[in-house]
């Protein structure tokens, strides 16, 4: 296998980390954690596709990771509604005004649907 999946997956780890701390201490903002969340998920996927040896463009879009996962990894489409969801994360530019404020409701829910779909990944990659 192609060892490069698990730093995709340290990297993602990181991002799980910061959303962590940031819910858990309330020291930053739900924007910041709904944003991990999705950088996160993007990492975990872009890890899977790697372990799969399957190349994949420069993208951002999770759907359209969850599409390139689906000959290797069908049930990925259980996960559809978590993409979605964080899909409306990403961020291209981050300039004031350019997003609106996110709840800390948001963010547990972004959180939670990143962390779903890492469980489903890691205990992907435990079985080779």
């Amino acid at each position: 296998h192609n060892s490069n999946f698990k730093e995709w997956l340290h990297k993602a780890h990181d991002d799980e980390l910061n959303a962590k701390s940031i819910l858990t201490h309330r020291d930053g903002t739900p924007s910041g954690v709904c944003f991990l969340s999705q950088q996160m998920t993007e990492k975990l996927l872009k890890g899977l596709l790697v372990f799969y040896n399957k190349r994949f463009p420069k993208v951002h879009d999770l759907l359209a990771l969850e599409t390139m996962l689906l000959d290797v990894s069908p049930d990925i489409k259980e996960f559809h509604k978590n993409f979605s969801l964080l899909n409306t994360y990403y961020i291209e530019t981050r300039y004031p005004g350019d997003y609106p404020e996110f709840s800390w409701h948001d963010a547990e829910e972004a959180f939670t649907a990143a962390v779903e779909i890492k469980e489903y990944i890691q205990a992907k990659v435990k079985k080779s």
